[in-house]
């Protein structure tokens, strides 16, 4: 009577952590902060196991398709787990609550499975149904829940997946901005001309990263979806736009100073919190993205199209310390996803992404005509 009692307690245990867990991913719309979260846990040691091996790999086209996998398949093996999870805790309680089942000798724990499996996902088959009360009690229960949890991945998916569509329609628009990779000089050097529209671009790009906020606390698994070419990620396009609006705000003192310091408020704000959620600590020992010569170069280059950096030990001091507020935080993002971080200047391999089909490299097509 006592193993049947812990038995049927065990099974109520698991069927209510997995449903406030599903709850918590699926309806919570907020950022969870409790550490002992199945799926958290999950995602912790999945990605520690997908992406020790795409370390192994050389970076490009191939380590790429590998990592890109990991977002939709372990959101589909993190559905699969909740599943049986419950098909499993209602036949542990099943089984500790000694429910008679009409085959010989009551049922065993399998058959127990058998009809709560059948049951979760109403099949009707009635093969093997209960003879008690509390046992048909446990089958409507089951058969409510294993509906409502369908309902809910189906309303789920759909959701997760125009949040995925809407982020990476900026950043392809980007391509054509800042190039791709993109870099702040490319997109600082086609849109200085018109300060009024930098000012409208960084507008809504301080949108964008309050959506991305959003999105990316409520449903974190969005974190680990990657962008359809292998040079654009969510964390380099929100680099690049950090990097662009530290540059406005040393260099411009007019509205659209003002609006690129609201711009890096919000960018600054959702790598922080983005790299709280994925538990990743600043990383303050990295390599110098921007080194003196690296910034006297992008000076120059953006004097050309009539950006004048401000220089001397003051303005270099405050762009420092505007970097200081971001790249620790991109720096432990960039390690942990494995998405590199964009350059400051344009390099030699950036490029739109269009040129990299067969009809793109054909010899003889016109630049862009901007």
């Amino acid at each position: 009577m006592i193993i049947g009692s812990l038995i049927a307690a065990a099974g109520a245990l698991c069927i209510i952590v997995i449903i406030w867990d599903a709850f918590e991913a699926i309806v919570l719309p907020r950022r969870v902060t409790r550490r002992l979260r199945p799926t958290r846990m999950f995602y912790r040691v999945a990605w520690r196991v997908w992406s020790a091996v795409g370390r192994w790999m050389r970076p490009g086209g191939r380590r790429e398709t590998y990592l890109s996998f990991f977002g939709p398949l372990s959101l589909l093996v993190l559905l699969a787990a909740w599943a049986a999870s419950l098909v499993v805790g209602f036949a542990l309680m099943q089984t500790g609550l000694g429910a008679s089942l009409n085959v010989p000798g009551g049922g065993t724990f399998m058959d127990h499975l058998y009809l709560s499996g059948e049951t979760f996902f109403t099949l009707g088959l009635g093969d093997i149904a209960p003879v008690s009360r509390l046992g048909r009690g446990l089958v409507v229960i089951e058969a409510g829940t294993g509906f409502a949890f369908l309902a809910l991945v189906i309303g789920y998916l759909p959701v997760l997946y125009q949040s995925f569509s809407r982020r990476e329609v900026s950043i392809t628009l980007l391509d054509a901005r800042a190039g791709s990779p993109p870099s702040a000089e490319a997109l600082l050097h086609g849109s200085w001309s018109d300060p009024e529209e930098l000012a409208a671009l960084l507008g809504e790009w301080e949108r964008w990263s309050a959506e991305v906020l959003e999105s990316h606390l409520s449903y974190p698994v969005l974190s680990y979806y990657r962008s359809q070419h292998d040079n654009q990620s969510w964390l380099t396009a929100l680099t690049t736009i950090l990097d662009a609006s530290a540059l406005v705000i040393v260099s411009v003192q007019d509205a659209c100073a003002r609006q690129a310091k609201l711009t890096f408020a919000m960018a600054r704000h959702t790598v922080v919190d983005l790299a709280q959620i994925l538990g990743r600590a600043p990383i303050d020992s990295v390599p110098d993205r921007l080194s003196a010569s690296e910034l006297s170069r992008l000076r120059t280059g953006l004097a050309a199209a009539g950006l004048v950096v401000a220089a001397g030990r003051g303005a270099d001091d405050k762009l420092s310390e505007l970097r200081r507020m971001y790249e620790p935080f991109v720096a432990a993002l960039s390690d942990y996803l494995l998405m590199p971080l964009p350059a400051w200047r344009v390099g030699a391999a950036a490029r739109e992404n269009w040129r990299s089909s067969a009809w793109g490299q054909t010899p003889g097509l016109p630049d862009d005509p901007s």
